[in-house]
């Protein structure tokens, strides 16, 4: 058993929770489940982050303490979360007695390394609000590629990084005056005494390679810059303690809320501290955005070695959200937060949604509305919910066969993909889990369409072959649902209720059930309605105070963004001549299932498939699409074949019809699939 200490970046307290943030907590939550499921000692911790001059001046504003302030913010928060379902051991504050003496602790190991410097430094003052500003506080232009709209700490585009006083015309984001120049006296940690580790340690395999590859460009033409931990009076935070006066800078003590909050878990639990980031037995992964990995991939593991805790054996870095292809936005209504999210949908649309878009790689992910809603309607409603609905109600009666019936290998292949599925869980690619859990529902589907369980309840002397069909079928449905546990709690526990047998453990998935009552189906899933999409972006548009704008219908999807649609395919393959709607009638489109699919050894491009048009009709067809797919992957998936076409005979048989395709060969190739809910048999066109 491993034993895992996990967290996510802490969120800030001056703010509420929006549907950008929910990316990397939901990552994370969905590792952490699936580690319990494994049967790994998982714990999960994090914090508010409550310090710095934007909590100082929102209080003063509101007239009231930054105590009271963050206390109301970390409860909307956690409020927010468990929205969600995402499930932390320990929810703490880095205004805490505990993320002190941490401080404090890091603090003299510095300073014992000979690690800190004080020098008078030129800062910014907002003399509208009487403050020195922090770097999150100040934008302007980047001093060395010019991209404007910068902030105070590192630019966005190019990468460089700098102080307050380097950017080209600076404002204040809490004032928007201009700020002036003052003196005051900073402390200053050298990390460039731990330049060779540092080198070393980024490139150890810890982060990702796209990080990995950013953070080699700070090793190679000159030292790594003497980083900025004070703040001097008024500020909001911890006062350092050999130096009366001045505040350790919010990123100084962000971090260490980590080890923090850690302790007052074990402080509740009676467990060491020690135990947790001082000892080769425990792993330490921080999933964190793409926007702080110079932080925590430089400052952080420079502090923690210095100060003999424990390095973070992964850091897992994602990139940003977008909507509809662009930026968050209030003005158009998808800057959202969780809390109205909470009003309109489900969370666990959102936790699937997600999950087919995280990788391993430092990538952003769109929110694609549109996508959205047909994704979750036909994977997890049309899918796998499904096999459910239609089944287990025909057996309430008998429950479970006694025996597991013959089902042609098909529960025996489910259970064998578990370590595969489990494998990209582990290394953070949800989304090709997601994937293959949807291959294995195209695979159950037809199954419970042949023994069509409906007909079969119509004939008392088949009762044993009902009882049978569905037994095989809610079997699939649950180790689907097993598989798809981390992302979709919710549906698990409703699932574990339907067979009185809770899914907690991976290993469920080896076994299937035999002998038992079935409880009365209940309600698992709805489609996603697109007009509570259209409600929840107009309320968020208003929200951010743009006017509202007349929905075209009250039904109607979410604006559909295009995209930059090249001419490249069009350009290379021009329009054939005109046809009459009498050439085109001619010609026979049917919706048609992939019941086999066999490789053509002889052959270097052909696969081999058997298509179902319902009933007995059955067509052979041989495919050129070798380079493009596995045969394994297309048996269940629905195509469009010309069904009228001559049969043509091949040295390897006889071609009985053409499947539909798009692209231009190898492995460009992409077939043609209808929407959930057409059937083989039915005419296309």
């Amino acid at each position: 058993m491993r034993q895992l200490l996990i967290t996510s970046a802490l969120p800030y307290a001056n703010g509420h929770i929006h549907i950008g943030h929910l990316v990397e907590y939901l990552q994370t939550d969905i590792w952490v489940r699936f580690q319990k499921m494994r049967g790994n000692r998982a714990i999960y911790v994090c914090a508010d982050d409550t310090h710095g001059t934007a909590i100082m001046i929102r209080a003063r504003a509101e007239g009231r303490s930054e105590e009271a302030l963050i206390a109301e913010m970390s409860e909307a928060h956690q409020r927010d979360f468990a929205g969600f379902g995402i499930q932390f051991d320990h929810y703490g504050s880095t205004h805490s007695e505990a993320n002190r003496a941490v401080c404090h602790e890091i603090w003299a190991a510095l300073r014992q390394a000979d690690m800190i410097v004080e020098e008078e430094i030129d800062q910014l003052f907002d003399t509208e609000q009487g403050t020195f500003l922090a770097d999150r506080f100040v934008r302007g232009t980047c001093p060395r590629c010019g991209s404007k709209d910068q902030p105070g700490d590192n630019c966005g585009s190019c990468g460089a990084t700098y102080g307050p006083v380097d950017l080209v015309d600076p404002v204040s984001t809490l004032s928007g005056s201009r700020p002036e120049i003052r003196a005051a006296k900073h402390l200053f940690v050298r990390i460039e005494k731990m330049h060779d580790f540092l080198a070393e340690w980024t490139q150890s395999g810890t982060i990702p390679t796209e990080s990995a590859n950013y953070l080699k460009n700070f090793f190679l033409h000159e030292p790594l810059r003497d980083w900025d931990v004070s703040r001097p009076a008024p500020y909001f935070g911890f006062e350092i303690p050999d130096s009366p006066g001045n505040y350790w800078y919010v990123w100084f003590d962000a971090p260490i809320g980590y080890i923090g909050a850690t302790a007052e878990w074990c402080e509740r639990e009676g467990e060491a501290l020690d135990d947790w980031w001082k000892s080769e037995k425990t792993e330490i992964h921080h999933f964190i955005g793409k926007d702080i990995q110079y932080f925590h991939t430089l400052f952080w593991p420079a502090e923690l070695k210095t100060a003999g805790f424990s390095l973070p054996t992964q850091v897992h870095i994602h990139g940003f959200l977008t909507v509809d292809g662009e930026k968050m936005s209030k003005s158009r209504g998808t800057f959202i937060r969780a809390s109205k999210y909470l009003e309109h949908l489900e969370p666990e649309y959102l936790r699937y949604y997600y999950a087919t878009k995280l990788s391993s790689k430092v990538e952003d992910l769109d929110l694609n509305l549109g996508e959205f809603v047909a994704r979750v309607n036909s994977d997890l409603v049309g899918k796998v919910v499904n096999l459910a609905s239609r089944t287990a109600k025909f057996i309430a009666e008998t429950g479970l066969s006694v025996d597991y019936p013959d089902d042609g290998g098909l529960f025996e292949r489910f259970a064998d993909r578990g370590e595969e599925i489990g494998a990209a869980y582990e290394n953070g690619d949800f989304g090709k889990a997601m994937r293959m859990i949807m291959e294995l529902a195209d695979q159950a589907n037809p199954y419970v369409e042949e023994k069509a369980p409906w007909e079969l309840r119509k004939d008392p002397t088949k009762s044993r072959e009902l009882q049978d069909a569905c037994t095989v079928a809610l079997n699939l449905f649950r180790t689907l649902v097993i598989y798809l546990t981390p992302v979709l709690p919710e549906l698990a526990r409703k699932t574990g209720e339907l067979f009185d047998d809770p899914l907690l453990s991976w290993a469920q998935a080896k076994t299937p059930l035999t002998g038992r009552p079935i409880a009365k189906f209940t309600h698992m899933m709805q489609r996603v309605d697109a007009a509570k999409i259209e409600a929840m972006i107009v309320e968020s548009r208003e929200e951010g105070g743009a006017p509202a704008v007349e929905s075209a219908s009250e039904t109607s999807a979410p604006a559909f963004v295009a995209p930059d649609d090249k001419g490249e395919a069009l350009a290379a393959n021009p329009i054939a001549p005109q046809i009459t709607i009498e050439d085109f009638a001619k010609v026979d489109l049917r919706v048609a299932r992939v019941i086999a699919a066999d490789e053509v050894p002889e052959a270097k491009k052909l696969v081999r498939l058997t298509l179902s048009l319902g009933g007995e009709e059955t067509r052979k067809v041989f495919a050129g699409i070798k380079a493009a797919y596995e045969p394994a992957d297309l048996v269940g998936r629905l195509v469009v074949m010309v069904a009228n076409l001559a049969p043509r005979q091949m040295k390897f048989g006889l071609s009985e019809g053409m499947i539909i395709a798009a692209g231009p060969g190898g492995e460009d190739i992409f077939l043609l699939s209808p929407d959930e809910g057409a059937v083989p048999g039915q005419r296309v066109g």
